[in-house]
């Protein structure tokens, strides 16, 4: 999963953001989705931070800024205004 999103971010540099969030939605649902039941929270979160600073990398170089923007843009920000994606929650498997 990690190398599909890093040639989407490397692939579609140059793009829009919200161009980006557009094309990694759908593969991160469907990755989620199907290791949502087990005991994989602690690949989520990495994952989920991953995507995160990319997302924030890319918005800053469009800045052509340095850094990450951790005080310019919030986590909710990115996931409400952005629609990226952020539904990581496990499932137990019931028996």
């Amino acid at each position: 999963m990690k190398a599909f999103l890093k040639e989407v971010f490397r692939r579609f540099n140059s793009q829009p953001v919200d161009r980006i969030i557009q094309i990694i939605n759908p593969m991160l649902r469907g990755w989620v989705n199907y290791f949502r039941i087990g005991n994989s929270s602690r690949c989520f979160g990495y994952v989920k931070d991953w995507v995160e600073k990319k997302i924030r990398r890319n918005l800053m170089r469009a800045r052509k800024r340095g850094g990450f923007g951790w005080n310019r843009w919030s986590r909710n920000w990115l996931y409400n205004t952005l629609k990226l994606f952020s539904n990581y929650r496990i499932e137990r498997y019931q028996v």
